[in-house]
C-alpha cells in the first residue's frame, strides 16, 4: 500500500481514538495515539488476517499485551472493518464490547483478554509454541509496554521463548517512556533494552515507530528471519499527533474533554490536509 495512503489511514485512526475517548469520558492517550502507525501497517500491509472471517485458521494473532492502549486497536479494527466504526462512541459503556481492556471472544479481531499487565505476552508465547509444535505457519505479534516489562512474568515468558527457538513470534515494544507515574527509566531503569532483549536470544531490532516508511522496512526484514524470537522496540513518541498531549506522561491515562477533544481534531485534521498535499 502506498506511504500516503497508510498516513491517511493513521490520521483517521487518530481522529476515531480522541472521539471515543471523549465520549468515554475515561481511557488512555498517550500510548493508543503512538502506537497507532505500527497497527496501521501490520493491519493494512503485513497482517495476514480476514474481517470478513476473523477466525479464518491461517491468520497471523495480534495480540495486545498493554491492554490499556485498546483504543488504538478498536479503532484499527473498526477501519478494517471488523465491525461498524459508529460501535466506537460506545467504548467503555455498559453492555458494549469495547471495554476498558480487551475481551476475548466478544469483539471480532481481539485474540486475547487483556488488563493484568505482563500476562498478554505469556499469552502469546503460548500461543506461539503451540502453532509452532503443531507445525502452523501463522506468526504471533505481540505489543508490549516499556512499562509493562518491569513486570517479572514478561521475562519468563522470554526466557521460554528462547529455549523453544520461537521464530513465529513478533515481540514489539512501545517504547515511548511513560507509565502512570512518569518515564519509566524514573521509575526503574530499563537500561539498554536492545542489550537486554539480545542478552535473551532475540533478534532485536530498534526503529522509528511513527515513519511509516521505517516501519515498511523493519516488518520487510522481519520476514526474512530464521531461528530466533524476534524483537521489535519501537520509538514511539505517546500522544503522537497533538501537540498538547506529546510526551506528556498525565496523558497516560486521560481522556480529553470537549475543548481539548476540538484542539486535537482540529490539528489531526490540519495534518490531514498536509498529507493529502504530499506527492505519492
Amino acid at each position: 500500500m502506498q506511504t500516503k495512503k497508510l498516513k491517511l489511514l493513521s490520521n483517521s485512526i487518530r481522529q476515531n481514538i480522541i472521539i471515543m475517548l471523549e465520549k468515554a469520558k475515561s481511557g488512555h492517550c498517550g500510548g493508543a495515539l503512538g502506537m497507532v502507525d505500527i497497527l496501521c501497517v501490520l493491519y493494512f500491509e503485513e497482517l495476514k488476517h480476514n474481517p470478513k472471517k476473523p477466525n479464518w485458521k491461517e491468520r497471523d494473532f495480534f495480540i495486545l499485551s498493554n491492554g490499556h492502549t485498546n483504543p488504538v486497536l478498536y479503532a484499527t479494527l473498526a477501519e478494517a472493518g471488523y465491525f461498524k466504526k459508529k460501535e466506537l462512541l460506545t467504548l467503555r459503556k455498559i453492555g458494549s464490547r469495547l471495554q476498558g481492556h480487551p475481551h476475548y471472544g466478544v469483539l471480532p479481531g481481539v485474540e486475547n483478554s487483556g488488563g493484568p499487565l505482563g500476562q498478554g505476552i505469556s499469552q502469546a508465547v503460548g500461543l506461539a509454541a503451540s502453532l509452532k509444535r503443531e507445525r502452523k505457519k501463522n506468526r504471533v505479534y505481540c505489543f508490549v509496554g516499556d512499562g509493562e516489562i518491569e513486570e517479572g512474568e514478561c521475562w519468563e515468558a522470554l526466557l521460554f521463548a528462547n529455549k523453544e527457538q520461537l521464530d513465529n513470534l513478533v515481540v514489539i515494544v512501545d517504547y515511548n517512556h511513560i507509565q502512570i507515574d512518569g518515564d519509566p527509566d524514573e521509575v526503574i531503569h530499563l537500561g539498554s533494552l536492545t542489550k537486554k532483549f539480545s542478552a535473551f536470544n532475540f533478534r532485536t531490532i530498534e526503529f522509528d515507530g511513527n515513519s511509516i516508511l521505517q516501519i515498511k522496512k523493519v516488518f520487510s526484514e522481519v520476514k526474512k528471519l530464521k531461528g530466533k524470537p524476534i524483537c521489535l522496540i519501537a520509538n514511539n513518541i505517546p500522544g503522537k499527533g497533538v501537540s498538547f498531549m506529546e510526551n506528556d506522561f498525565h496523558w497516560h491515562g486521560k481522556a480529553p474533554n470537549e475543548v481539548e477533544t476540538k484542539m486535537a481534531l482540529e490539528e489531526l485534521n490540519e495534518e490531514r490536509i498536509k498529507i493529502k498535499n504530499e506527492k505519492n
